[in-house]
C-alpha cells in the first residue's frame, strides 16, 4: 500500500499554492469543490488519497466499464456512469457542485471506440471532430466540461512526488550498450508520440523491436520479447509534445516493471516531470532486485511531422 504522501513541495509550488488557498478559503468565500472521473487502476485511489492528505474530500464519477467496484469502500460521494453518458456525468457534477475536477486512470483505448455509446450530447461532439483518437475526444471533452463551469486540471496535481525529476533513479545507471539503445529509443519514441500512434517503443542492439499501439505497453513488450528471442530489450516510454497533463499520463507501476523483467527487460527510460511512478519508492526497491537501469530524461519538444495531421487515429 503506497505511503501517506508528505506534499510540502507541492505547496511551495504555484499549483501548490492554489491548493492552499483552495483548502483555507472562509466560509464566505465561494471555494472550488472538488470531482475524479475514475477509470480503471490505482491512479484513482492514489488521487483520492493524495487529496485527502490536502483536507479535499471529491465526489467520484465512476466509469462502469474500467472502474474499480473498490471506490465503493473510499467515498460516500460515487456515482456510476457508462462511457458514452457525458450528458449524465455533467447532471451529476453539477448536482456535486462540482468546480473543478481530475480525470484518473486508463480506459483503453479500443474500448472507447469498440464499446461507447454515445448519448446525443457525445454524438454531437464526435461528429464535430475532425480527427477521431483518444486525445480529440478527451480534449473536446474537457472544453465541454469548461463551458459548463467545470476546470479539468492537471491530473498529477496531488501526485507530484510520483513524478520523477531527471537523473538515474535506480541504484544502476544504464551501461554502455543499455545507453546506445535509450539514446536510439527516446528519437524513435519522441517521434513515434509525435504521431500520435504510441509512446513505447521496445531497442534490442539499437534496432526497434516493437513500437506501442493501441494494445498498450505490456503486450508491446511481451511482442518484443517473442521477437527478440531472449537477446536483453530497453524500454523507453516518453510523453507527447506538449502533452496535456489533465489526461493520458504516461504510468509506470509495479506490475509493469515486474513483466518487463519476465520479458528480458534490462532498462527503462522515462520522460522526467511527465511521467508518474506508481507506488514510487516499491518500483524503485523491485527494480533493483531485478538488477534493472531506471533513468529519467529531459522531455523534448518536437514538430509534429508532415502528415501528423492526416489522421494518425490509432490510438
Amino acid at each position: 500500500m503506497c505511503a501517506r504522501f508528505v506534499l510540502d513541495n507541492v505547496q511551495r509550488s504555484d499549483e501548490g499554492r492554489v491548493l492552499s488557498k483552495h483548502a483555507n478559503s472562509s466560509p464566505q468565500k465561494s471555494a472550488p469543490r472538488w470531482g475524479l472521473i475514475a477509470g480503471n487502476g490505482r491512479f484513482p485511489f492514489l488521487v483520492l488519497e493524495g487529496a485527502r492528505s490536502r483536507g479535499l474530500e471529491m465526489a467520484v464519477i465512476a466509469l462502469k466499464e474500467e472502474a474499480s467496484p473498490e471506490l465503493e469502500n473510499e467515498t460516500s460521494r460515487l456515482h456510476w456512469v457508462s462511457l458514452g453518458d457525458l450528458s449524465k456525468t455533467i447532471e451529476l457534477m453539477h448536482e456535486e457542485g462540482i468546480t473543478h475536477a481530475v480525470m484518473a486512470g486508463q480506459v483503453k483505448h479500443n474500448k472507447i471506440f469498440s464499446s461507447i455509446r454515445p448519448d446525443w450530447k457525445l454524438a454531437k461532439l464526435l461528429f464535430s471532430l475532425k480527427r477521431k483518437n483518444t486525445d480529440a475526444l478527451i480534449g473536446a471533452v474537457a472544453r465541454v466540461l469548461e463551458e459548463e463551469g467545470i476546470q479539468l486540471v492537471d491530473s498529477t496535481l496531488f501526485l507530484k512526488p510520483l513524478v520523477p525529476e531527471a537523473g538515474v533513479l535506480t541504484r544502476r545507471a544504464p551501461d554502455e550498450r543499455e545507453s546506445a539503445d535509450i539514446a536510439y529509443g527516446l528519437n524513435v519514441a519522441r517521434n513515434i508520440a509525435a504521431m500520435d500512434i504510441g509512446q513505447t517503443v521496445v531497442i534490442a542492439d539499437c534496432a526497434c523491436v516493437a513500437v506501442e499501439a493501441m494494445e498498450g505497453t505490456d503486450e508491446a513488450v511481451t511482442r518484443a520479447a517473442r521477437i527478440a528471442g531472449g537477446r536483453p530489450l530497453v524500454v523507453v516510454k516518453v510523453s507527447k509534445p506538449g502533452q496535456d497533463m489533465r489526461f493520458d499520463v504516461p504510468v509506470v507501476g509495479v506490475p509493469s516493471i515486474e513483466h518487463m523483467s519476465r520479458s528480458g527487460v534490462s532498462a527503462l527510460a522515462v520522460d522526467a516531470g511527465r511521467t508518474l511512478l506508481f507506488d514510487r519508492a516499491d518500483l524503485i526497491a523491485l527494480a533493483n532486485a531485478k538488477g534493472m537501469a531506471i533513468q529519467a530524461f529531459a522531455p523534448a519538444v518536437l514538430r509534429e511531422p508532415k502528415g501528423a495531421s492526416v489522421g494518425m487515429n490509432q490510438e
